[in-house]
């Protein structure tokens, strides 16, 4: 059977801009990366783990070819000098082990150099993904996931005889991680590309947006703010030192920043004058997303920014009614985007896995992200998380 992965262009555009950041700015960072499935499963994962390691093993075999630098090469924002380590690039296969547990959970986990580490995180993740359901899939399933799609399809045309807001409805395919399969997630893209091209505008997956000659759309990683956690910096400080090197190594270009590695509150006390006019806009990604809008916009105001010139990306577990919903109460007073990742690439009537594989150290210290909604905040060192929670007056969860 032909491997899951087999070019080393599958995979998000984030991974690229925080590489790109993190070679330049941090290139002595190590890190430390954990898999986690935060559902329950049709079957154990560890039944995965033969699977798992040979398409890991596969994976550490690809290298970047010509053409696939020639158009990384291409992205105004990518310099000459990181093509030029990504041409010598290789996955080692000594940084990532795979281990099924006696629990029946699955553990891998990445250990190295963070800039030779953090690229496993997507190929890992899809891996998982098209192995598991592979062993679900049903003669009718894609079927249903094509039905689906259309009714998609058929709710985004239903817009043009509605009501004209000041900004346009815009959505792209952020569903690289938990996709049913790269195949599934190719006829998804493609096929939104080609029928509603008014109002899809993009794909995360740079080795789609490259086939499919669509945008490659990318925000920052939590990864990228979470590591600054270990740079060295006044942890008081750690966001204003990534926000800043993100400003200096993309000069206007990748403008949205991402608000909740330790919270909306925490971050908009950073987020002055001086970031608020360089970032375009702010990225969603826990907590209740109407909430969370209108604090964006009564900053912004705060400030005396012109709310029209900026703009807020929405991508947290969205599917289409709720990117409809949020477009119609936020349009009449700032740009937007939204990213539907899992509801677009693994919309087919079966159970998706929310999987994981986040960054858990950095330097040698534990990091953290506290999310604004309480399940997802990610740490494993309870004595560091509440230290970040007082360093930040961030409450305990309930």
């Amino acid at each position: 059977m032909t491997p899951i992965i087999t070019s080393l262009l599958d995979t998000d555009l984030y991974k690229f801009t925080m590489w790109q950041a993190m070679l330049h700015r941090n290139p002595q960072t190590t890190a430390e990366y954990r898999f986690a499935c935060r559902n329950a499963t049709a079957f154990p994962l560890a039944e995965l783990e033969a699977e798992v390691r040979a398409e890991i093993d596969h994976l550490c075999d690809l290298r970047f070819t010509k053409d696939e630098l020639d158009y990384v090469g291409s992205l105004r924002y990518i310099k000459s000098d990181f093509i030029d380590y990504l041409r010598l690039f290789q996955y080692q296969r000594d940084f990532i082990t795979v281990k099924g547990q006696a629990d029946g959970s699955l553990a891998i986990e990445a250990h190295g150099p963070q800039v030779h580490v953090m690229g496993f995180e997507i190929p890992v993740l899809c891996i998982v993904n098209e192995l598991y359901f592979r062993r679900l899939q049903q003669p009718g399933t894609l079927e249903e996931g094509r039905r689906r799609l259309q009714a998609k399809i058929d709710q985004m045309r239903a817009l043009k005889g509605g009501p004209t807001l000041a900004h346009p409805f815009e959505v792209s395919d952020f569903g690289l991680r938990r996709r049913f399969s790269g195949t599934w997630q190719r006829e998804v893209v493609s096929t939104l590309a080609r029928e509603v091209p008014q109002w899809f505008k993009g794909t995360s997956s740079v080795l789609l947006a490259r086939d499919l000659d669509i945008s490659p759309i990318g925000t920052m990683a939590h990864e990228y703010m979470q590591s600054y956690q270990s740079q060295g910096v006044r942890l008081r400080d750690f966001q204003k030192a990534a926000l800043e090197d993100w400003v200096q190594e993309y000069r206007g270009d990748l403008g949205i920043a991402l608000t909740d590695t330790v919270g909306m509150d925490a971050f908009l006390e950073d987020f002055d004058l001086y970031f608020a006019k360089l970032f375009d806009g702010l990225r969603h990604d826990s907590g209740d997303p109407f909430e969370w809008g209108e604090k964006a916009l009564r900053h912004y105001r705060k400030l005396r920014i012109n709310t029209h010139s900026k703009r807020l990306v929405f991508s947290d577990g969205l599917d289409l009614d709720k990117a409809l919903a949020l477009w119609r109460h936020f349009a009449p007073h700032i740009q937007l985007g939204f990213g539907i990742g899992t509801n677009l690439t693994n919309d087919v009537g079966l159970q998706p896995l929310n999987i994981v594989m986040k960054l858990t150290r950095a330097n040698g210290q534990p990091v953290a992200k506290i999310s604004d909604t309480p399940g997802k905040t990610l740490c494993e060192d309870e004595t560091y998380l509440a230290y970040l929670r007082q360093v930040f007056q961030i409450p305990a969860a309930a």
